[in-house]
């Protein structure tokens, strides 16, 4: 035993200086990109790289998954809260005055890579020609002109988004809304090898784009608070944020969630809410709510050992999963900034550059720092302040007679019969958004919808009705037409066919 002890002594030690000189050789590497920084960028490429500098250090620190299965537990009853509870409670008369102490912050650092675009997945065209920044200015205003009140929407962009955001907002400059940004982190891509970053220079443009990052959401509150506008915001009394990705198209402000954090029940203010929404089978890669060490704490699957994935997975077991619309109070924020106590567990995101070279992106969570904060709390909501846009295949349930589009709103249309929504599959023909609005004259109408896949070589002529279970394959090599005018019920369609203009 005593040899034992001394082996995994001189292991742990041995890992200890690899660790150290891993520490020293990354300060050398970020010192001489620093090195290159023009005077005037000096300051703000200085904060970036401390921040990086922190989170590698906790990233050589922690070793496996960092949650230990056996001391997750279901949360307490009282800790999410249904809706509906809420809801019932009413509304005060003075909900302007309510109102005015919210701020409503969109997560607007994404591109829209993933649907074959370039630049700002925000100006992606979803309904009637209007973005998604459209709509989220429409939203505000809307509420703004209503009750009279100076709801200000602040945009986080990261250095991928921030000049083509900045451009369009020009056009929102007569709106009943006051737009405000800041910009997350930059931080550099690391060598999967050598644990060294990739950059050589503080530059970001040209060849150097894909030596740099943003670190994911979770730099939120940092950031927030090295912009200077959460003192600004603080300072005109707002207390507040709703926080919410911008391609989530159900994330409007919520009277009622409000009213409950600005009144509550008990007398005791929330700092921190998390809506969550029932799981279905599409969503059991969502992270979940749990109660940890006597904390609410938001576990995501790649925390969890592989041992326990599938269970993590059940749907019976984790019935919620975190929808990232958060309301968090801006005075938490600034006294946990401040004393550096917020603690957000590491995401290792590994890629793949072009050129073949392997990296890996040290990454935060805006929903893990929950555990942070003082009284959290978790509402159920309905799956329709879920909406998000990922795909064309979500784009396609979004743009069609499933919603209508009220004030920038889009709801469930009252002619649909029951709630949920189609489970929709394009395939690869429909990845991006330029081929997808090629495939369809018209959107189909979807109303009875349940299924729809559809894979390979397919075109929509206009006014064509799906209902029930379609499915539609044109193997390799053939081509499909849906004719104008087409009813397709419970019907699976292959082969080849072929529509001739006459």
């Amino acid at each position: 035993d005593f040899s034992k002890a001394m082996s995994q002594a001189g292991t742990s030690q041995f890992q200890e200086v690899i660790r150290q000189e891993l520490e020293y050789s990354m300060k050398v590497e970020l010192d001489k990109i620093l090195a290159t920084a023009p005077s005037n960028e000096l300051e703000h490429a200085k904060k970036d790289l401390e921040g990086f500098k922190k989170l590698f250090h906790r990233f050589l620190q922690e070793k496996g998954p960092s949650v230990d299965w056996g001391k997750i537990q279901r949360p307490p009853e009282d800790s999410i809260q249904p809706y509906e509870k809420i809801k019932a409670r009413g509304l005060p008369d003075n909900i302007a005055s309510v109102l005015n102490k919210l701020v409503v912050v969109k997560l607007n650092g994404g591109l829209g890579t993933s649907m074959g675009c370039k630049g700002p997945k925000s100006l992606i065209g979803v309904r009637n020609e209007n973005t998604f920044l459209d709509l989220t200015v429409q939203q505000i205003e809307h509420l703004n002109k209503s009750y009279n009140t100076d709801v200000p929407l602040v945009l986080m962009n990261s250095f991928n988004t921030d000049d083509d955001t900045k451009k369009i907002l020009q056009k929102y400059s007569h709106s009943h809304v006051k737009i405000y940004t800041f910009n997350q982190s930059r931080y550099p891509r690391i060598n999967k090898e050598t644990l060294l970053p990739i950059a050589k220079d503080v530059s970001y443009s040209g060849e150097n784009t894909e030596c740099w990052y943003p670190p994911g959401h979770g730099d939120i509150y940092a950031s927030f608070y090295n912009s200077g506008l959460l003192d600004n915001l603080i300072g005109e009394g707002k207390e507040y944020i709703f926080v919410s990705n911008i391609d989530n198209l159900g994330a409007t402000v919520d009277l009622y969630i409000l009213n409950h954090l600005m009144n509550p029940p008990n007398g005791k203010r929330c700092e921190f809410v998390m809506e969550v929404t029932n799981k279905t089978r599409a969503d059991v890669k969502g992270g979940t709510l749990t109660q940890y060490e006597n904390k609410l704490r938001l576990v995501e699957i790649a925390q969890v050992p592989k041992a326990h994935v599938d269970e993590f997975k059940s749907v019976s077991k984790f019935k919620i999963f975190n929808t990232n619309n958060l309301w968090i109070a801006l005075s938490a924020i600034k006294r946990l900034q401040e004393k550096n106590a917020i603690d957000m567990e590491i995401i290792v995101n590994p890629k793949t550059l072009d050129g073949g070279l392997n990296v890996i992106q040290l990454e935060t969570a805006v929903g893990a720092a929950i555990k942070s904060f003082e009284n959290s709390l978790g509402i159920n909501v309905p799956r329709s302040r879920f909406l998000p846009v990922k795909t064309t295949s979500d784009l396609l349930l979004v743009m069609s007679n499933l919603y209508s589009l009220n004030a920038g709103s889009l709801t469930m249309s009252e002619k649909r019969e029951f709630p949920t929504v189609p489970l929709v599959k394009l395939g690869s023909s429909f990845t991006k958004v330029q081929d997808y609005l090629r495939r369809f004259e018209s959107i189909p109408d979807m109303l009875e919808l349940d299924h729809l896949t559809v894979s390979g070589d397919v075109t929509f002529g206009k006014n064509v009705s799906l209902k029930g279970t379609v499915i539609i394959i044109a193997n390799h090599g053939d081509r499909i037409d849906i004719p104008a005018g087409a009813l397709l019920e419970n019907k699976i369609v292959s082969g080849n066919l072929r529509i001739l203009d006459h």
